[in-house]
């Protein structure tokens, strides 16, 4: 399928790839014409790849020029309540990352993802580097759990041997930036954070604070495609 993103066409193609031992996992894969690069886009724990905030990041992306790769995690596929344990979604993001290799030859891949797959992302690339990846971007890092401040979730990150993109709300209840900014400046150069003043963790502003959902949002895809762009 093709469509429009404000003045370019994105082709738009759904599909499913093989998980070694796990089966097959449905995909999108949205691609502008323009696209100079692919984000391998893991969904959080409560969504899955169809979930609005995903399409509004997909699409924000191909109107700058980056293509996306959306998948599945089994346990959303199979409509189960739990998210899968770590090594399934390691699995799954390998082959996803593999997919969108294949699908994308000769464009920078990137992968990361919002909350849980972010982090099931860098959790992988950490055990073994992810074939092809040249960054790894988050979006909202889920450094610990509602109101339960802590930073054992962020120790593996040492052991990411390739740039990484922190894109962060400053009302975000999953990651005190009071913890993260010591965590990501211990990373050294390879680590970036950027903050979104008065995003929650997945972006949201108050009414208050004279901007909009949709502004915020800008904000951070315009962040991630310069980063993207920097990355060699």
């Amino acid at each position: 399928m093709i469509v429009t993103v404000k003045t370019q066409a994105v082709k738009i193609k759904e599909l499913k790839f093989d998980i070694e031992r796990i089966g097959k996992i449905s995909a999108i894969l949205m691609r502008p014409d323009n696209a100079r690069a692919c984000y391998v886009l893991a969904h959080g724990a409560g969504t899955d790849m169809r979930h609005a905030s995903m399409d509004k990041i997909a699409v924000g992306l191909a109107d700058r020029g980056i293509a996306t790769f959306r998948f599945n995690f089994p346990y959303m596929e199979n409509k189960q309540g739990r998210p899968d344990q770590p090594a399934v979604a390691h699995a799954t993001i390998r082959a996803a990352v593999a997919e969108a290799a294949r699908l994308c030859p000769g464009l920078k891949l990137i992968a990361g993802g919002k909350s849980f797959g972010g982090r099931m992302t860098s959790q992988a690339q950490a055990k073994a580097p992810l074939q092809g990846v040249k960054g790894l971007a988050f979006l909202g890092f889920p450094l610990h759990a509602d109101k339960k401040p802590s930073t054992e979730r962020a120790e593996h990150l040492a052991h990411v041997g390739i740039p990484m993109l922190f894109l962060q709300g400053t009302r975000d209840g999953l990651a005190d930036l009071g913890l993260l900014r010591p965590v990501i400046a211990a990373l050294g150069a390879k680590a970036k954070l950027h903050e979104v003043e008065g995003g929650d963790h997945s972006f949201a502003v108050l009414k208050r604070s004279g901007r909009t959902n949709e502004e915020a949002l800008a904000e951070v895809l315009d962040t991630l495609a310069a980063w993207i762009d920097k990355l060699g």
